[in-house]
């Protein structure tokens, strides 16, 4: 293929690529329907009561309680709440912001604020607000640091984070979830040792908990002995070795992956997890992809043009490759 028709088709994409992100801003046309004007009007007058509320029964009561009572709060999150429900965060938003307005030093209107400001991707403000909130209004309970460490994390800000934490876990060492989210952070910054440590005290408070043994095991892959013996304690041991070479293979030890790899599909020969992360492993380390039949196919069979292409359009259809186990924090109720 020359060059010209490359970049030809490369503008192709592109140009998709970008017509795709505008239609998807755009309302899908309502239908076409042969009916009388006097039944489109009222079917129209139908649709834009509901759209404004005015059709929800719940919603209408809930708005006169809190014209009437301006002062009651309860009515007010309620309000906010059930249009979060309803697929309206904007309107929950500005109704919790106009309860903060009312109730300022109220931590619960805080916490949802924050919270509802998260939903909407809206990190930095959310974890701006917390923390003015915070130094003008201390707070005893551990759910605000808790948010606030959660918050901080999504902005990478970790070492804000782990104060954070540390606080919440003070306040209430006794919850799992609390050492979890101490180790998550701790992972992210790569002391593994340390959060290693927090995993196992969450699981000492709650052995069923599969999002801190899943970390445990991710902490520990520098002891591949110790993470296999974890993770075979919840699960198979095709499952438990693939979980090893995804840790691996985020650290850059191929070899050693690959050799787990070939473990786990010698116990599941389809192991889908594992197939994927041996095609992972070679467009990494260009060594050929060896399936279980025996079948060797070359990391690499296609010409540069074709293979960038194809990672262009997995990216536009939003397809993920990379199928590994996660670090997951828990987030405090």
């Amino acid at each position: 293929m020359s060059s010209r028709s490359l970049l030809l088709l490369l503008a192709a994409a592109c140009t998709w690529s970008c017509a795709q992100r505008r239609a998807g801003n755009l309302r899908k046309p309502a239908p076409v329907a042969a009916v009388s004007g006097i039944r489109t009007t009222l079917q129209r007058q139908i649709i834009n009561a509901q759209d404004a509320g005015d059709g929800d029964y719940l919603i209408r009561s809930l708005q006169a309680r809190v014209a009437a009572e301006p002062d009651n709060l309860p009515a007010r999150l309620e309000l906010a709440r059930h249009y979060q429900q309803a697929g309206s965060p904007e309107l929950a938003l500005e109704h919790y912001r106009l309860a903060g307005a009312r109730f300022p030093g109220s931590g619960e209107v805080q916490l949802l604020l924050a919270r509802c400001l998260r939903s909407l991707r809206l990190t930095a403000q959310a974890a701006e607000g917390l923390a003015l909130f915070l130094r003008e209004h201390p707070q005893t309970s551990p759910e605000f640091s808790a948010w606030m460490g959660i918050l901080r994390d999504e902005l990478g800000q970790w070492e804000q984070g782990e104060s954070a934490h540390r606080a919440a876990a003070a306040l209430a060492p006794n919850r799992d979830d609390l050492h979890n989210n101490l180790g998550y952070n701790l992972l992210q910054q790569k002391r593994y040792e340390e959060a290693a440590q927090e995993f196992r005290r969450a699981l000492a408070l709650r052995p069923d908990s599969t999002i801190a043994r899943n970390n445990l095991g991710l902490a520990l892959a520098s002891q591949p002995a110790e993470a296999l013996r974890n993770w075979q304690a919840a699960g198979d041991p095709a499952s438990a070795h693939n979980n090893l070479a995804a840790a691996l293979i985020e650290q850059s030890r191929y070899g050693e992956a690959r050799k787990q790899l070939e473990i786990a599909l010698g116990y599941t020969r389809n192991h889908p997890a594992a197939l994927a992360n041996l095609r992972l492993l070679s467009e990494l380390d260009g060594q050929p992809v060896v399936l279980p039949s025996g079948e060797s196919v070359p990391a690499h069979t296609r010409p540069a043009w074709k293979r960038f292409l194809s990672t262009l359009w997995r990216g536009l259809a939003g397809i993920e490759e990379r199928k590994q186990p996660e670090a997951v924090r828990t987030a405090s109720r």
